[in-house]
């Protein structure tokens, strides 16, 4: 069974969300702090983390998860929907936000995007490989060169499509479908244009004069099979 850890102190949001999950199949550990969900981290699949907690920030929380070496999949439950808020959320190890108030149906679809990469849905290719990347898909691991690239499950899985693909335009639509569930949102778009400029930071690309991942406007982004 898909362990859930739950973070959030509120119990109007934390009963029902937990009862919601519960119907889908998943064993949910709800916590109303950070220090006792830090406490439970062991053979937990996901983690959804409000980031307004009563001992702690989430944004700690996540930075913590990931000190740890733990790849665990998180979502965020935020009130703060300010765009800068939204990057630093992705920049402390989250893979993906819901703003408060949510929709329950999106919030289960992210789940469900997330919780692919635990269940292997992702993992049909050994290896991909464009210019100097490449991606060791079944062990989640992936290369610039010989450098290791430290990569949320959100980035992994989005390089993994751009790269299955490298040399074609990937449509905005299909990524989203691929990567986060085809969840239809208003801020699935900022949530992709995010993911992308992280990703290419983290390849030392230009998004003026990018040599990896390329924009197409109106269409969708390329991975280029060798360098401009």
């Amino acid at each position: 069974m898909t362990n859930v850890l739950l973070v959030e102190d509120d119990a109007a949001i934390a009963e029902p969300l937990t009862r919601a999950l519960g119907r889908e199949g998943y064993n949910v550990r709800a916590h109303g702090t950070a220090q006792s969900a830090l406490d439970d981290l062991a053979e937990t699949d996901l983690v959804i983390l409000d980031l307004g907690l009563p001992d702690m920030d989430g944004l700690d929380v996540a930075r913590r998860i990931r000190s740890q070496g733990l790849t665990t999949p998180i979502l965020v439950l935020t009130a703060r929907a300010d765009e800068v808020d939204m990057v630093v959320g992705l920049d402390a190890g989250a893979d993906d936000y819901v703003t408060k108030p949510f929709r329950l149906a999106e919030l289960l679809a992210r789940v469900r995007a997330l919780l692919r990469r635990v269940g292997g849905d992702l993992t049909d290719e050994d290896e991909l490989v464009a210019q100097d990347v490449r991606m060791d898909v079944g062990a989640h691991r992936a290369f610039q060169a010989k450098r290791e690239l430290q990569l949320t499950a959100k980035e992994f899985d989005l390089l993994r499509v751009l790269l299955r693909d490298a040399g074609s335009v990937v449509s905005r639509d299909a990524l989203m479908r691929e990567v986060w569930g085809g969840t239809d949102a208003a801020g699935s778009t900022k949530t992709l244009d995010m993911h992308v400029s992280w990703l290419r930071r983290k390849l030392g690309d230009d998004a003026n004069d990018p040599h990896y991942i390329t924009t197409v406007r109106g269409m969708g982004f390329r991975f280029e099979t060798a360098a401009s």
